[in-house]
């Protein structure tokens, strides 16, 4: 098929996520990539800056995980998970214990960030609920919060557009303001009453960053006292580390930056380094001393049918042997350094304001472009405008963020730093 047909037949099959069915913008048919880079049927290429909604870590089309797929796909490709398992599934599990914290005792497979969501609170309710604690229902999350699109998941987060056909199907929350340097001791007083309740049973947050939200950022101080106080009542703290997983931060995960440890850590996007989809629901000792136990009903009876695929599981572990290397630190390192002498430049434009960075993510709003919002105006002018000059930049409203493979070349951010100068000269 040609572009032309591509395009066509997908218009007219094809329903796409975030997506309205009349489209302001046309589907690009991708040929294939390499990289951080993308290869259309047309010809042109493109830089992949947002890494393919935070996913794709180690570059497009890694032939080392490549590889890792296509060997475990000739021996074995699935099994069901219940009654059976297998090498690869087993190697992930004690690769990420190396990773995560010390009193972490079990992993949880589903297939992807918002299934992971989804396991964490049930975790969490029937922790409570196996120690004949039933009461304890209530979920404290910060305002603008995203962690999926389940029902679960939209629950704990921003009531917003997004979500706004299934108010009535939600349950309902306790909503902590977003922790700035201006209100954080209101912040904590708040989060002191909320936490004091009995029915609290947990305490969920996108460490660091909010992704979806903005990349609205608050810092490892503020978090930390929010994690030891919820701890020091008993909360259950679940981190949520979809997009900040992986390095994202500066670090393996973005709790790592702080001295307490959640009970929960929700693992995804990154985690195969794109290839596949994969959830993972890793808890410590605490929360699995309350499943430690040959009743039925005492058990966490969820699952997928691909849940632990051993194709997913070789990926990951490939995935992982290129996180550990040397070659990747660095690179994460290098963004960062890189990121920090754009911030330079941009600290010197009018039209930008709350400039903000933190490991490879950089992001900053745009003065008079309209709030925050998915269908803003802001995004309907950005998007385009980056597209024709070879670049993939899906700017959040006003927000415009970098966050890109760790293998993009000096070069290649050095393009996408003169298209944002150029962008914020002409508008």
């Amino acid at each position: 098929m040609n572009s032309a047909e591509i395009a066509k037949a997908d218009k007219d099959l094809i329903w796409h996520p975030f997506t309205p069915l009349i489209n302001p913008f046309e589907h690009i048919p991708v040929k294939s990539a390499k990289g951080a880079k993308l290869f259309t049927h047309d010809g042109q290429t493109i830089i992949d800056a947002v890494s393919s909604w935070w996913v794709n870590i180690h570059g497009h089309a890694n032939e080392h995980i490549a590889n890792a797929i296509h060997k475990q796909a000739l021996e074995l490709e699935h099994v069901i998970f219940a009654g059976f398992t297998h090498e690869p599934a087993v190697k992930l599990a004690k690769n990420l214990m190396t990773i995560l914290p010390d009193n972490y005792s079990k992993i949880f497979f589903s297939d992807n960030g918002s299934t992971s969501i989804e396991v964490a609170l049930k975790m969490a309710f029937q922790y409570w609920y196996n120690q004949d604690q039933s009461h304890k229902t209530k979920i404290i999350a910060l305002d603008g919060a995203y962690h999926g699109d389940t029902f679960g998941s939209m629950s704990v987060s921003e009531r917003s557009g997004f979500t706004r056909p299934f108010f009535p199907f939600l349950f309902d929350i306790e909503t902590l303001d977003f922790p700035t340097e201006e209100n954080f001791e209101k912040v904590l007083a708040h989060f002191d009453e909320l936490t004091k309740d009995e029915a609290c049973a947990a305490f969920i947050f996108e460490p660091l960053v909010q992704g979806a939200g903005g990349m609205r950022m608050y810092t490892p101080d503020m978090l930390q006292q929010l994690v030891a106080l919820a701890q020091s009542r008993g909360v259950i703290c679940i981190a949520d580390e979809v997009m900040t997983g992986w390095g994202r931060t500066g670090t393996t995960f973005a709790c790592d930056q702080i001295e307490a440890n959640p009970d929960i850590t929700c693992i995804s996007k990154g985690i195969t380094g794109g290839a596949l989809p994969l959830g993972i629901t890793a808890c410590n000792g605490k929360i699995e001393s309350a499943f430690q136990s040959d009743e039925l009903s005492k058990a966490l009876l969820h699952g997928h049918s691909y849940t632990g695929n051993p194709m997913i599981c070789a990926a990951a572990n490939a995935s992982f042997e290129i996180f550990a290397s040397a070659e990747c630190k660095a690179n994460i390192q290098r963004i960062n350094l890189s990121h920090q002498r754009f911030v330079e430049k941009l600290e010197s434009v009018d039209k930008v304001e709350n400039i903000r960075l933190r490991g490879t993510i950089v992001a900053f709003d745009l003065k008079g472009f309209g709030e925050t919002g998915y269908d803003s105006d802001a995004r309907k002018k950005i998007y385009p405008y980056f597209l024709e000059r070879g670049i993939l930049i899906r700017p959040l409203g006003n927000v415009i963020y970098l966050l890109p493979p760790y293998v993009i070349t000096d070069k290649e951010l050095n393009q996408i730093y003169a298209a944002i100068l150029e962008f914020l000269k002409d508008n």
